[in-house]
């Protein structure tokens, strides 16, 4: 079974910006912050905005303190006006495909045009376009109720940005036929108009289809439709507890599931759906499949399998360097790094709601136990370093209490003028940090402690293993961009972007390739420098993967990512049992 998720899927330009400009308020506008009716289709986040002290109101009180945000589908131009007679700071939200159509309208209105807006007449974008046409406006659902209009000496025919593409094509051709004099815009968001062809060519080349989004989403329902008119099963989900309530017969038999998402769908919906069915249709196949899924997902919600790769990277680490007692550096970086993800997944709990739904529930379920394998990890660590020497202890304990510092108020509230209190504050931080830290356990400890100094040689073994740390962390900032972006964590990629963020760790790889093996070439490392150049090489390859959409975010990605590090511990072993 392979599940596909259509390219155009979750949050459209305009949902993003609403959403955005939302978080931002905060900081930005006075308090107490409102939204005049629903700011997108979407259950899941208009909880988020509540439990930030976002509330919603539906009518315009006489008078009114703080900052109303109008919502991404627009409204009449005169209930902007009473809500700034009534005292609100009115901060505008409306996409900007939807103020294009409202421009439409407003200019062509006032030279005297009818107005035929092509659309549900309840829904808000189109509530609030009638309100730009004022008397001259009349909304139509059906190619019935166009002929039903009176015939217009001049009139304009405008859709609602998510109105289904192959109707508004049917509209076109009546007013050619019938009225060839009215003006006809394309006023359909080629976003939508993107995502509509998007899950036609999907459901075409898959054999079941799973449409995510709020159920008041009008473009969500179109999806469904589109997809369901190609005669392939399809199913339209709100939450992955929906999948609970229907059949799962056509999915379990399917080779092939595709799935496509509203505009107003945020990427942790999705993703905790498709991980649901990943789950439920595992559960429905052979022993083997269960037992590997199970696997898997232990290994990775436990960070076993994460240590794992702190302890290969560290003796492949030993190996360049020549350092041969390696065995208590690898115990020691695995038990380390066991710890240090714990904790920061039980005190990253918040982002991991978004992020890793999954993550998140196992965590808070076993807090306790998770919480005294963490310390028991953690203190293992420092008594085999301790073993190996004072130094080695000292820097582990120094790393070990900056991590356990990174959410602690290290200036003080009373004191005004900081932007940063906390080291968690500085953006970057938790991604530049955790790669410093695997560095320093892995590639700087074991030398310093063997030989008792350090070299120029050694200090690009340390390079090599940070880099690659790094892009493996800011890797999963950037699958976790939504989910950040809406706790207030400014990661890497939330700071820079996605597609920058890509191409700076796609350039840090092949530099970390490239360096390793002119360094090996100059008889820098021993000629097992050269077969380490497989890891940044296959992480290259993971994250083009990624970009093309072979790799979907989820469990398998994750292994992957993680994989990628224990590659560098397997070819250590496959080396020294080949030379041995």
């Amino acid at each position: 079974m392979k599940i596909v998720i259509a390219k155009m899927s979750g949050f459209c330009m305009g949902v993003r910006r609403a959403v955005e400009t939302v978080l931002d308020a905060p900081e930005k506008h006075p308090a107490p912050l409102y939204t005049y009716g629903p700011l997108i289709h979407n259950p899941q986040v208009l909880e988020l905005l509540q439990s930030k002290g976002i509330s919603e109101i539906k009518d315009i009180p006489e008078s009114g303190t703080g900052t109303v945000l109008i919502r991404a589908h627009g409204v009449p131009p005169d209930t902007k006006k009473r809500l700034k007679a009534a005292g609100f700071n009115v901060i505008d939200a409306t996409c900007p495909r939807v103020i294009r159509v409202q421009s439409i309208i407003r200019r062509h209105a006032r030279q005297g045009f009818a107005v035929v807006i092509i659309g549900e007449k309840d829904h808000p974008e189109v509530v609030g376009l009638a309100g730009y046409a004022g008397k001259n406006g009349h909304v139509v659902a059906s190619l019935e109720e166009l002929d039903t209009l009176p015939v217009f000496e001049k009139a304009i025919i405008v859709a609602q940005t998510t109105q289904n593409m192959r109707f508004y094509e049917a509209v076109k051709d009546w007013a050619g036929r019938t009225h060839p004099h009215y003006k006809i815009f394309e006023t359909i968001c080629d976003s939508t108009e993107s995502r509509q062809a998007d899950v036609q060519q999907l459901a075409e080349s898959v054999d079941a289809v799973v449409v995510v989004g709020g159920r008041a989403s009008g473009n969500t329902r179109r999806l469904y439709e589109i997809a369901r008119q190609t005669g392939k099963p399809a199913f339209h989900v709100e939450t992955e507890a929906d999948l609970d309530h229907i059949d799962l017969g056509d999915l379990v038999a399917a080779r092939t599931i595709g799935i496509s998402a509203g505009a107003s769908t945020p990427n942790w919906v999705i993703r905790k759906v498709t991980m649901a069915l990943e789950a439920k249709l595992f559960k429905r196949r052979s022993w083997r499949h269960k037992a590997l899924h199970a696997l898997l997902r232990a290994s990775l919600l436990t960070n076993l399998y994460v240590s794992l790769g702190a302890g290969g990277l560290c003796y492949a680490a030993c190996l360049l360097q020549a350092v041969a007692q390696h065995f208590p550096f690898v115990l020691m970086s695995c038990l380390y790094v066991q710890s240090m993800h714990i904790l920061n997944h039980l005190t990253g709990s918040r982002a991991d709601r978004y992020n890793d739904p999954d993550r998140a529930s196992f965590y808070q379920r076993r807090q306790a136990p998770l919480t005294v394998l963490a310390l028991a990890c953690g203190a293992a660590g420092l008594l085999i370093a301790f073993d190996q020497g004072v130094m080695p202890f000292l820097v582990l304990l120094l790393m070990s209490l900056m991590g356990l510092s990174y959410n602690l108020y290290l200036v003080p509230k009373s004191i005004t003028g900081f932007r940063y209190r906390r080291i968690r504050d500085i953006p970057g931080s938790k991604t530049i940090l955790i790669a410093l830290a695997w560095g320093v356990a892995t590639a700087v400890l074991p030398p310093l402690s063997f030989v008792g100094s350090y070299r120029w040689a050694n200090a690009s073994v340390f390079v090599w293993t940070t880099g690659l740390v790094f892009v493996r962390t800011a890797f999963f900032d950037i699958l976790d961009m939504q989910g950040d972006r809406l706790v207030g964590r400014e990661s890497i990629p939330i700071l820079i972007g996605e597609q920058p963020s890509l191409r700076l760790l796609k350039g840090i790889l092949a530099g970390l390739a490239a360096g390793l093996l002119l360094l090996t070439a100059a008889g820098l490392f021993a000629t097992f420098g050269f077969l380490l150049a497989v890891c940044p090489a296959a992480m290259f390859a993971i994250i083009i993967a990624y970009e093309k959409g072979v790799i979907l975010p989820g469990l398998w990605l994750e292994f992957l990512v993680e994989s990628h590090l224990v590659l560098g511990g397997i070819l250590a072993l496959a080396w020294s049992l080949g030379s041995g």
